[in-house]
């Protein structure tokens, strides 16, 4: 149920078209919310019908023309009571952690490679990040909307942080199990 939310969100912060959701949710939301360019349509069709959002009235003649979009007060009364609502935080699925508990019985060949790479991948994800921080959050800007997407952003910092450090000690792990090489 949270797409449509995470598209009522990005349209309150800047009415947009599918084409221009479709690149912010590549830039930004789509780091913890991602969805296709098919998704993103289907949402904004099924929002509209629903009455939580419409097509703002074009200068010019639809046909070829993009349809930009903006939140009716039905749907930013929706994305209130969503965020209001509580959840309870989903329990971590994660195939990685499978895996090492299958190399436990059935060993740990090509295992080591991919935990290298995994934790290239989160080194990588990680600079992202923080170079973003860097870009869009200097000293100072400090104002409501600013701080919370920065909690978002600093969450997604810390969990890159979890993972290198994670996957760095489970790689000295697999170096000092006895027996033959895990490799």
């Amino acid at each position: 149920m949270s797409l449509p939310h995470a598209i009522l969100t990005a349209l309150l912060e800047k009415p947009s078209s599918g084409l221009e959701l479709t690149r912010r949710f590549d830039r930004s939301i789509g780091y913890f919310w991602s969805a296709t360019h098919q998704q993103i349509y289907r949402e904004l069709g099924k929002l509209e019908a629903e009455g939580h959002i419409r097509a703002l009235p074009s200068e010019q003649p639809a046909r070829g023309q993009k349809k930009c979009y903006e939140v009716l007060p039905a749907g930013r009364a929706e994305l209130a009571r969503w965020t209001a609502a509580p959840q309870d935080p989903r329990p971590l699925r994660d195939p990685l952690f499978l895996r090492l508990r299958a190399a436990a019985v059935v060993g740990t060949a090509g295992l080591q490679d991919d935990l290298r790479r995994h934790l290239d991948l989160h080194r990588r994800q990680l600079a992202e990040y923080e170079e973003i921080e860097k870009r869009d959050f200097p000293p100072g800007k400090d104002g409501a909307q600013d701080r919370l997407q920065h909690l978002v952003l600093r969450a997604g910092i810390d969990l890159e942080t979890f993972w290198t450090r994670w996957l760095a000690q489970a790689l000295k792990e697999f170096a000092e199990l006895p027996g033959p090489p895990a490799a």
